[in-house]
Formats: C-alpha cells, structure tokens, sequence
C-alpha cells in the first residue's frame, strides 16, 4: 500500500536539495552552476533526483534547498 505522499512526483512540491554542476578552479572554491533539484522518498531512504543538463565534466553536489536566492 503506497500514501500519497510517498507517490508524489518530482515537480509537485518544493525540492528538499539542489543539485549543483561543480567545476574546480586552480586556488580557490569551486564554480558553482545550478543543474536540478532533489525530491526526498517519504521514508527517507532516496531521492528522486530530476537534472536540467547532465554536465561532461566535474561533478554533481546535492546542497539542501534553502530560502536564500541563486546568484
């Protein structure tokens, strides 16, 4: 037996992380590009992870969603 909650697409709620393209640069942080978003499963064990691009390079962070807006 499935809830509703635990059937929700990703799209239908607030996503609980961000996912982030990251590209390091020589002596200092990382490049940061917003690249999708991260849905958590109801029990808590996953996520559904839905990305806009897939990046050839770098790698993929996950951040926790916040109320601070993308710069």
């Amino acid at each position: 037996m499935t809830t509703q909650k635990a059937t929700q697409t990703a799209g239908s709620k607030s996503p609980s992380h961000l996912a982030y393209h990251v590209r390091d640069r020589d002596g200092g942080k990382g490049f940061f590009t917003r690249v999708g978003a991260a849905w958590a499963h109801a029990d808590g064990h996953g996520f559904n992870i839905q990305l806009d691009v897939a990046p050839l390079d770098g790698r993929i962070t996950l951040r926790v969603a916040t109320e601070k807006k993308d710069s």
